[in-house]
Parts: structure tokens; C-alpha cells; sequence
């Protein structure tokens, strides 16, 4: 799976967010031009003083059972496509990776 990497004890996680929407959800996939997968996420939170990027941080807090504060928006301030480090979490990697690909699959 893509869309997610390992640094060190972090992970990586590459996000297409889609602020203003009916619901907060997570799930499924969407690859860009250059063949890479991210996680499609999409926030109530409009896309002003970072109010959609720190609901995207909770929303993933809450599904992956992590801290907002362990959640770091990486690079994609002001763009649709995010990449967030998860401080610490390479160290429930399988539990938080199965999430993810459950997620990216749709199911």
C-alpha cells in the first residue's frame, strides 16, 4: 500500500482532503497523475484558518485511538493533498496500517 511511510518511529501519511462536506468520514482511495495512493478524508470544517486541517487531525485521532497533539500537519496547509506524521507510531504499525489499507479499500 502507499500512501503511507515510516520515519524513524513516525509514520507518514499522505491525505486528499475535502473540506465543507456533508459529514466527517475517512475512506477510500484516490492516486494522483504520478501513480502515488492517498487516503481520502472528508471534514464538515471549511478551509479557513485551519479549521479543516485541525478537524482532519481529530477525526484520524479519534478512528486510529492516537492523541490530536502526537498528529502533525507535515506539508499541504493550504491544499487538498496533506501528508501528517504520526508521532510514535510506528510503534502500533500493523494495528494502524490495517486501518488505513481497511480504509483506502472502502470497506
Amino acid at each position: 500500500m502507499t500512501g503511507l511511510g515510516r520515519a524513524g518511529d513516525d509514520l507518514l501519511l499522505a491525505v486528499r482532503l475535502t473540506p465543507g462536506a456533508a459529514r466527517d468520514d475517512i475512506g477510500g482511495g484516490w492516486t494522483d497523475e504520478k501513480g502515488a495512493r492517498w487516503l481520502s478524508a472528508r471534514v464538515r470544517a471549511v478551509p479557513e484558518r485551519g479549521r479543516a486541517n485541525a478537524a482532519l487531525i481529530a477525526l484520524l485521532a479519534q478512528r486510529i485511538g492516537w492523541s490530536k497533539s502526537a498528529i502533525l500537519l507535515e506539508s499541504g496547509d493550504s491544499n487538498r493533498l496533506k501528508r501528517l506524521r504520526i508521532r510514535g507510531g510506528a510503534q502500533d504499525e500493523a494495528r494502524i496500517v490495517a486501518l488505513i489499507e481497511t480504509w483506502m479499500d472502502g470497506t
